[in-house]
């Protein structure tokens, strides 16, 4: 490998129906990545069917910024099966995924960075607070974590979403498994063994 060559970060940006909120999201990246002048950055959005203008959207990012790839799915898969598309298309030394709504701050990037060049290979963001969710969203949802740690050996982290960062070693196990029913948050566990 080239010493002088910049490490690529992958950010990869699953949509459905998100052309509201793309160009909001694009600019808090650009930003970002603008600012960390030590790495090379690719977006990769994978548009997962949507019915709006997303991919208009992200054809014209696309045009305005050569960062900007995109993966256009035929119809509507589903956030896991367009996050497992996405993986084969990565270039990254690492790869973030966000999804393309703000739930989750992109300024924590350079963080989970950071800890990746420490030497993790799974940076992940745990949630403070579940805003916006009602308390039965909230009880179903400890529940099924309970539930579902409860039927294996593997630890499954709790309150965290996909919101993460992953070293191409990582990227390179989870792309073996080709599970057309996928979870994803289960599957990043699995790889630590």
């Amino acid at each position: 490998m080239n010493s002088n060559r910049k490490k690529l970060i992958t950010i990869l940006v699953p949509a459905y129906n998100e052309h509201e909120v793309l160009s909001l999201l694009y600019d808090r990246l650009s930003k970002l990545m603008d600012e960390q002048s030590k790495y090379d950055f690719e977006v990769l959005f994978v548009n997962d069917g949507s019915k709006d203008n997303t991919l208009d959207m992200i054809k014209f990012l696309r045009a305005k910024d050569p960062r900007v790839n995109y993966v256009n799915l035929s119809r509507n898969y589903g956030k896991e099966i367009a996050m497992a598309a996405g993986f084969d298309y990565v270039k990254g030394d690492a790869l973030v995924i966000i999804d393309a709504d703000l739930q989750d701050p992109p300024e924590l990037i350079p963080e989970m960075i950071k800890y990746w060049e420490e030497g993790f290979d799974d940076v992940y963001a745990r949630r403070k607070s579940r805003k916006g969710e009602g308390p039965l969203k909230k009880l179903t949802s400890w529940g099924f974590y309970r539930t579902l740690q409860s039927m294996t050996k593997i630890e499954i982290q709790k309150d965290t979403g996909d919101f993460r960062l992953l070293d191409k070693r990582c990227v390179e196990a989870i792309k073996q498994l080709k599970e057309s029913q996928r979870y994803t948050k289960g599957l990043y566990s699995w790889i630590r063994l």
